[in-house]
């Protein structure tokens, strides 16, 4: 099973915001970091887990890694963000590494996403009351 890196989805207003920025790109989005992640191997086959409110609320699909050419590396992403059941995760800075037991699954074909919908300040008050 691959592993999978979670990242917040930073400057980002809402899940569809999110969706949006991924769409604009024609072959693939990039994310630049500092460091290649030591396990890159095993992140073969794995997405990239968005965090929005303080939840998972997305996955995008990773294509690979590659160096700038100025001592950082891009995370390249298929540009499509896959819905999935939304699930409390702490922001953090940089990325992390999730375990694929510990993926929420993605969203069935007739399952609404409403955290969608949903204000993120609100999503961040249910979170911590642990409503959702």
């Amino acid at each position: 099973m691959p592993l999978h890196l979670t990242k917040i989805a930073f400057q980002s207003e809402s899940p569809a915001t999110l969706r949006a920025w991924l769409e604009s790109h024609a072959e693939e989005a990039r994310l630049t970091t500092r460091y290649l992640p030591k396990r890159v191997e095993e992140l073969a086959g794995g997405s990239l887990y968005w965090i929005h409110g303080h939840q998972l609320v997305g996955r995008s699909p990773i294509l690979g890694f590659r160096e700038t050419g100025q001592g950082r590396y891009w995370i390249r992403l298929e540009p499509r963000l896959i819905s999935v059941r939304a699930q409390p995760k702490r922001a953090h800075q940089g990325w992390r590494y999730l375990e694929a037991k510990d993926a929420p699954p993605d969203l069935g074909g007739g399952e609404a996403n409403d955290l969608d919908a949903m204000p993120s300040a609100m999503l961040g008050e249910l979170a911590k009351l642990g409503l959702i």
